[in-house]
């Protein structure tokens, strides 16, 4: 009998895949595999890439955000350029979550397996989102993307406790509070499959940012770090975003955020 497939390894080949749909298909094999008893982890496994990362294809064209575009809902094209925006969103954050799981050593057994939960989940939005797209009459690819979320991650690559700050609790953040104006907007247009799916994403994603803030914390509180000094250090380090309102208080509050960092947004409901 042969030996066991190792989580760590197998993500690092997901992410490696270049074909949308393949690397999908495979992040859902990896996850019942490992829901089965089916995989090893070797938490301290030094493990090299060997390949670019992230494996995507060709398309879609990577501009500077201001190019991509302006989606208006009255027309159809309209609508596929923001659900091809929202699934270029989708297959970015599939790639961070495996990511996170293959790259940072010596993390506890939950936190690969947390961020084995957000990378199936995240496939299952990409290929939702790639199916309502060609109903449309495009695929994933036609229209041009930016790549501003990766760009966050490659630049954390170097310490998980950056990482977790910066991507899940702020750029992943945002989209608890994008999702309820856009959904608002698909759902006015008439795309009612569109709305249904941006329910399903606002409801998984607070768990997702939920696991980035819970280990933020596990990290401060194991570097002796206090968190928001902590915090706004890393953001001027790193160059992160401002964030601005208005902010989704009800779904922060869910993922985690303390009443402090609420207050401290200065946001509103």
């Amino acid at each position: 009998m042969g030996l066991l497939p190792e989580l760590r390894a197998s993500a690092l080949h997901c992410l490696l895949e270049t074909d949308p749909s393949a690397k999908a298909q495979q992040v859902a094999a990896m996850a019942r595999a490992h829901a089965g008893g089916a995989m090893l982890l070797d938490a301290g496994a030094a493990l090299s890439a060997g390949g670019a990362i992230p494996g995507r294809p060709p398309r879609p064209e990577l501009v500077a955000p201001r190019l991509v575009g302006r989606r208006s809902m009255v027309t159809v094209e309209g609508r596929a350029m923001l659900i091809h925006a929202l699934a270029h969103i989708e297959f970015n954050a599939t790639n961070l979550a495996l990511d996170a799981l293959w790259r940072f050593r010596d993390m506890p057994p939950d936190y690969y397996t947390d961020w084995l939960r957000v990378s199936a989940e995240e496939a299952v939005h990409f290929t939702l989102l790639g199916a309502h797209l060609r109903s449309l009459g495009v695929e994933y690819g036609h229209f041009p993307a930016h790549d501003s979320l990766w760009e966050m991650v490659d630049k954390t690559r170097g310490d998980v406790l950056a990482r977790m700050a910066l991507v899940p609790r702020t750029l992943e953040a945002r989209g608890l509070d994008a999702i309820p104006p856009l959904r608002a907007k698909l759902a006015q247009a008439g795309d009612l499959v569109a709305a249904q799916i941006l329910d399903l994403i606002l409801r998984e994603e607070v768990g997702h940012v939920e696991i980035g803030n819970r280990w933020y914390g596990y990290l401060c509180r194991q570097r002796a770090l206090e968190p928001r000094a902590t915090y706004a250090e890393l953001a001027a380090r790193y160059e992160a975003p401002v964030l601005k309102g208005p902010f989704n208080l009800e779904a922060r509050r869910l993922a985690g955020f303390t009443e402090d960092e609420l207050d401290a947004m200065g946001g509103s409901e």
